[in-house]
């Protein structure tokens, strides 16, 4: 029982390792993105009333993101079923890039609303903590560094095939 505990840790560890590398990938890029979406007048209008918004509606404008895309997620669960693997594959990852930039970019409009409430003033600093270590660690894995540097080597071998590409 123990020996299945420890496997079902560890593969729940790797799989929420990877959802937060994920989102510290994909939150500060995406979130600039949608923050380009501000120099429309429309857009910055809705952001300034995001902004003001009570604590209680900023609650519930950072949590619908999560509800509106379940339609989209159980959609590519579907077709998952049905046979159609990469239709599925993109959806879902589409889903969670979309889903990324919309809740980091409302996260950056909602959070000093949602710092009014005592538990999420108590736990975010918390958890943001946390995340950060988990990050950390990630980055120190002897993995991690080996993958830099075949980064750095693959680069600088496309740097090369460039300029040789450039030259002929």
């Amino acid at each position: 029982m123990n020996s299945l505990r420890s496997v079902l840790r560890g593969l729940l560890t790797v799989l929420l390792a990877l959802l937060l590398l994920f989102e510290e990938w994909g939150w500060e890029p995406l979130a600039r993105a949608l923050t380009r979406l501000s120099k429309l007048p429309l857009w910055a209008k809705l952001e300034r009333y995001i902004q003001g918004l009570p604590r209680w509606a900023a609650l519930l404008v950072f949590g619908l993101p999560v509800l509106a895309l379940l339609p989209v997620k159980l959609l590519a669960i579907y077709l998952f079923s049905s046979g159609h693997k990469l239709l599925g594959l993109g959806l879902l990852l589409g889903a969670k890039l979309l889903g990324t930039a919309i809740v980091a970019r409302l996260f950056q409009l909602t959070q000093p609303a949602l710092m009014q409430f005592e538990w999420f003033a108590h736990w975010y600093p918390r958890w943001k903590t946390w995340k950060d270590g988990v990050i950390a660690q990630i980055r120190a894995s002897a993995v991690w560094q080996q993958g830099r540097k075949i980064k750095a080597q693959v680069r600088a071998l496309m740097a090369s095939v460039r300029r040789w590409w450039a030259s002929e």
